[in-house]
């Protein structure tokens, strides 16, 4: 294991202890739109964003993402489709790999009915949380925005549902 790996993997350790002793912000979070993701005429999960005032600006904290999937999914399948989504969008960073390794450590497989929430706070620390339960942080400042640029992002690959999030339009694809 090369030396930035295990240095980032050590920082996710850190992550996890920390992420179990903080709250989550989500209480005091209001939120800003919802939108369910379907492909051809199935149901693969259903999402909500939150923020601080219930409107949504790019760069704001925090922010919360949660997403209620409707069919089981691996976390294998759920990386491999965080890192085809960010080369869809032509996303890029130095540290993309090293994150896409940490999100395979962090991710448990995911049965229909689960919720998979990150939280983004002031600091840009990125927290998930797995049916309410903290799973760990990724303390890299630039990871939360990349992640949430898969649905955020002007280019993402699914704009009626960034419209529904952000509290633009209906209610997703």
């Amino acid at each position: 294991m090369n030396t930035s790996l295990r240095s980032t993997l050590n920082g996710l350790t850190v992550g996890l202890m920390l992420a179990l002793a903080l709250p989550t912000a989500a209480g005091s979070l209001k939120p800003v739109g919802e939108a369910r993701l379907k492909v051809l005429f199935w149901p693969v999960y259903h999402s909500r964003l939150y923020s601080e005032n219930g409107a949504y600006q790019r760069g704001q904290r925090p922010l919360r993402l949660e997403i209620e999937y409707l069919r089981d999914i691996t976390a294998v399948q759920l990386v491999e489709r965080t890192g085809q989504e960010w080369q869809s969008q032509n996303l890029t960073h130095e540290n993309q790999q090293q994150w896409l390794v940490l999100l395979g450590t962090l991710w448990p497989d995911i049965s229909k009915g689960d919720r998979l929430a990150l939280e983004l706070d002031a600091d840009n620390r990125s927290r998930f949380y797995f049916n309410g339960e903290p799973l760990g942080e990724i303390a890299d400042p630039d990871f939360g925005q990349q992640f949430l640029d898969i649905w955020l992002s002007p280019n993402t690959t699914r704009p009626e549902l960034r419209s529904a999030l952000i509290g633009q339009a209906g209610q997703g694809d």
